[in-house]
């Protein structure tokens, strides 16, 4: 089976390349089952119902979070209801939605993990033990289980994927919006990269236009940032796996 698995999508210009290609990507590649980031769908930051639906009609099967996922406070509601949208695992006890899921296609299972990391980031609970843990029993469902690690610091996402190697198909890093040019199947089983990227303007700064961010270095004071329009490249990566075993055969890096 083939699984695409797309960067964040960053705001308005983002969700239109999606909803005007995505159809026509899956078609072409023989996509069997699709993961979208989707923590920057609403404005460039956080995600709402309205904006989550149009990525899901536009073929995503999971949609996938971090950080911003609470920016915007009428998701909440539609993280519990929603199955299909998760937010990080390994947020405390108690918080709305849930971190994972097994969905079922075309009569196979696959379990979607999404983890936030703690480097440079907000102190949560233990993205390690939490992930392995809910790989530990996915396992029991299916082996063919995909994490989105959500995180900042490239060492963090390399331990995590080091740390579940074996366990899970494919540890996808997210959050930085720079594609890496490190994919590999690790230990023969895991595929492994350290960010896919975004869907977003190539001549941006990760998204936004290039004006307001560097008056924003350059002078030590808050800018309105605004979602570039122009040149909108999806970035991703495509998963080939056995779906009998788990077990990842090639990574490649994909862009449309």
């Amino acid at each position: 089976m083939r699984i695409l698995f797309i960067g964040d999508v960053f705001g308005v210009p983002g969700r239109d390349k999606i909803k005007a290609d995505l159809p026509k990507i899956i078609d072409k590649e023989e996509i069997h089952f699709t993961i979208a980031q989707g923590e920057n769908l609403a404005g460039g930051i956080g995600i709402t119902e309205n904006t989550a639906k149009d990525v899901f009609k536009a073929g995503a099967d999971c949609i996938t979070t971090g950080n911003h996922v609470w920016k915007h406070k009428e998701v909440l509601s539609y993280l519990d209801t929603e199955v299909r949208l998760l937010r990080p695992a390994n947020f405390p006890g108690g918080v709305p939605g849930r971190g994972s899921y097994v969905y079922e296609k075309l009569g196979v299972k696959i379990g979607v993990i999404n983890l936030q990391g703690r480097v440079f980031m907000k102190p949560l609970d233990d993205p390690f033990r939490t992930g392995e843990r809910l790989a530990l029993e996915m396992a029991a469902e299916t082996r063919n289980i995909f994490v989105d690690f959500h995180a900042e610091a490239t060492s963090e996402k390399r331990a995590l994927a080091l740390h579940l190697a074996g366990k899970v198909t494919a540890v996808i890093g997210t959050h930085t919006h720079v594609p890496t040019a490190d994919e590999q199947i690790i230990n023969g089983h895991t595929a492994y990269i350290t960010d896919a990227g975004m869907v977003g303007s190539s001549d941006s700064i990760i998204g936004n236009r290039k004006d307001e961010i560097i008056e924003h270095f350059v002078l030590s004071v808050p800018r309105r940032f605004v979602a570039a329009k122009e040149n909108i490249v999806a970035n991703c990566v495509i998963v080939d796996f056995d779906e009998k075993t788990g077990t990842a055969t090639t990574i490649t890096r994909y862009n449309f």
